[in-house]
């Protein structure tokens, strides 16, 4: 009569209990990968719409440039007093000069009206950067003259306050500490074209 030797179930259970570790082990590290991949595609995200931000930006900013550049001979009715876009109590209702037609429809550029969304009676505007706005000083009056065109907006993740223009500093939207602000200038020189012919000053004709 032959007799097995007897089973070793004590091995067999530790296999087991080694290959449900192995598991664990194997999900846990799926999933900290995951969550890794989460992260790393919302911060591209984020990327991207600063980065479509910044586009828009320039783009309305060379709008005003080229609008300055068009109307030289008028530069000083270009400066405002307060920030153009949202928010801005600018009187558009009948503009009289081109300086003023062209402020106001760099304002409602800035301020998104050409693109908006109404959702249970609110209509958001979309056409713009969040919370756009836009400034215009001239530091330098004396010929050659020097204006300043400034872009602000809010940026998605806050970075370092801009220190290049005072253009919507202390608007809520930005942060108290101004780190949402994003900021951009363009310098439009205004050149002599030629002389007074009776008082020999330069301007600009």
């Amino acid at each position: 009569m032959l007799i097995l030797p007897p089973r070793n179930t004590g091995r067999a259970a530790h296999s087991r209990g080694v290959t449900m570790i192995e598991v664990l082990v194997a999900l846990l590290i799926l999933t900290v990968g995951l969550l890794g991949v989460a992260g790393l595609q919302a911060r591209m995200q984020a990327a991207e719409i600063e980065a479509f931000q910044r586009a828009q930006a320039i783009v309305l900013m060379q709008d005003m440039v080229d609008r300055i550049n068009a109307n030289r001979r008028n530069t000083a009715a270009y400066v405002t007093g307060d920030p153009l876009g949202v928010g801005s109590t600018l009187d558009c209702s009948a503009p009289a000069t081109i300086a003023a037609k062209d402020m106001c429809e760099w304002s409602d550029a800035l301020a998104g009206t050409a693109e908006s969304k109404t959702v249970g009676g609110v209509t958001t505007n979309l056409g713009a950067m969040n919370e756009a706005r836009g400034c215009i000083t001239n530091p330098v009056t004396a010929m050659p003259r020097e204006v300043v065109v400034a872009v602000v907006w809010q940026g998605i993740v806050p970075t370092v306050a801009p220190t290049v223009t005072a253009c919507g500093s202390g608007v809520a939207a930005y942060g108290s500490d101004g780190k949402l602000r994003r900021a951009m200038i363009a310098r439009v020189k205004v050149g002599c074209l030629q002389n007074d012919p009776a008082s020999g000053l330069c301007w600009t004709p």
